[in-house]
């Protein structure tokens, strides 16, 4: 098996080689940090997570860099509408978005690194492209020359004759051309800046992942990641700027997921129907938002619903019940032989299922399914009035080999109930012991409408949470 890997800028599936075997260079574009993370936001964040995770578990070290835009136009504003500066509003929506990859269990990038940290290089960037003639200075502002690339266009696959003719001519009589973007803007009066050789001014948004870009994982990328929506202007205008300067590929794997929409709604501020991260997680668990993202592949758009939603919890009850039966199983088993060749060509079977589908462009929809698979060679074994131990053990390893990237499972610490609850447990297992059956199922209703649900099994009662 080799991974396969659909590549924007050729619009085909490609065999996934690394500049260095074993090693990738992984980019993927960042918050703009002037808000908590939507939903939007958390899909790249949990599927690119996902594709960095498959990496390392198929043996690559990965450099995962992901950016923050901690300076523009939005962050301005909402300074502005808090009384407070921007270096202020960037360190609570950094500290908001670590709380939200904490609480979604995505650990951090292996750099992080921020607009405001890097401005001497941005800068330098950008005097590169003014001296080699690919970009020029009007009244404090710079701008890129987007016709003396001619390649531009090539990633979101638009005809730049096209372009010039639908932008309207005069939008900023500063521009040479109607189509060349800003890379540094001329800083008004009161807002933040930094000295430049073309004046005070900050950077334009495009340059940013330019510049870092190549400061962290050199000139060609093996990926780089984000949402459709960056495809154009972003990532087109990033090629532009980093390969008149290198002559190289910026990547040469470009990976774009789609949209989510809410309930069949575009997702945007005039609708009012944003999600926020941190309140979906005060509604579900977090396996339940990473199967709910997981459980759609990544280029296609992803509905939001209260019902899927639901159905994600369900699923990943019945995944952490398997799970849970089978250790519970294992501490009342005596036998324990090998495990017989026809139950491990069974367990391979599954576990080629996962790598096939994840070797498939990431399709993590399919992976899933092989983690249902593997339910139901969990649940089919625990109905045996004999079970192996070494079977359990089988079965427990490959489930962890499956999860360790799609995550839709995680181990718990032992929840502890109130005294009212479990001296019901305790008195309903006494009534069992004494066939008092009335009392038994008065007692399990009872806690069933406190959302404890019991289930009676050949090694003793067990309980958990609706």
């Amino acid at each position: 098996m080799t991974l396969q890997i659909y590549n924007t800028m050729s619009r085909t599936k490609e065999e996934f080689v690394p500049q260095e075997p074993g090693k990738v260079k992984m980019y993927v574009c960042g918050p703009t940090v002037y808000d908590y993370i939507h939903i939007g936001n958390a899909r790249p964040v949990i599927f690119f997570d996902t594709v960095r995770g498959y990496l390392e578990q198929t043996g690559h070290e990965v450099n995962y860099v992901v950016n923050f835009t901690d300076v523009d136009d939005k962050l301005i504003r909402k300074a502005e509408q808090l009384g407070t500066d921007v270096p202020h509003v960037a360190e609570k929506f950094i500290a908001a978005y670590y709380e939200d990859l904490e609480g979604l269990g995505i650990p951090k990038a292996s750099s992080n690194p921020r607009v405001t940290e890097n401005m001497p290089l941005i800068i330098d960037f950008i005097r590169e492209l003014v001296e080699k003639g690919f970009a020029y200075e009007n009244g404090g502002d710079v701008y890129y020359r987007t016709g003396k690339f001619s390649e531009y266009g090539k990633l979101s696959k638009q005809n730049l004759q096209e372009l010039q003719f639908g932008i309207r001519v005069g939008v900023d009589e500063r521009k040479e051309h109607p189509e060349d973007f800003v890379l540094w803007k001329a800083a008004k009066p009161g807002e933040i800046y930094w000295s430049s050789p073309w004046g005070d001014g900050r950077p334009g948004w495009h340059i940013e992942c330019s510049a870092m870009a190549r400061e962290y994982l050199g000139d060609t990328l093996d990926i780089h990641g984000g949402g459709q929506d960056l495809q154009f202007p972003h990532h087109e205008c990033e090629c532009a700027q980093s390969e008149v300067l290198t002559g190289k590929p910026l990547a040469n794997y470009w990976m774009h997921n789609g949209f989510i929409r809410i309930d069949n709604e575009k997702m945007s501020k005039s609708l009012g129907n944003g999600v926020l991260v941190k309140d979906l997680r005060n509604q579900y668990k977090r396996e339940a938002i990473r199967y709910f993202m997981l459980s759609t592949h990544y280029r296609n758009p992803l509905n939001f619903t209260d019902d899927t939603m639901e159905q994600a919890q369900n699923s990943v009850d019945r995944i952490a019940n398997a799970v849970g039966n089978l250790n519970h199983r294992l501490n009342a088993v005596t036998v324990d032989q090998d495990i017989t060749a026809e139950f491990a060509a069974r367990l391979d079977q599954i576990r080629q299922q996962y790598h096939e589908k994840m070797q498939d462009d990431f399709n993590t929809p399919d992976a899933i399914t092989a983690m249902f698979e593997w339910a139901g060679e969990a649940n089919q074994l625990l109905q045996q009035e004999v079970v192996n131990a070494a079977d359990i053990r089988a079965l427990l390893e490959l489930f962890s080999e499956l999860n360790a990237v799609l995550r839709i499972y995680t181990d718990a610490e032992p929840e502890l109930l109130d005294e009212e609850v479990e001296r019901l447990i305790e008195e309903r297992v006494e009534a069992r012991k004494s066939k008092n059956w009335a009392r038994a199922d008065e007692i399990r209703d009872e806690l069933s409408a406190r959302g404890i649900l019991l289930e009676d099994t050949a090694q003793g009662m067990r309980w958990r949470r609706k």
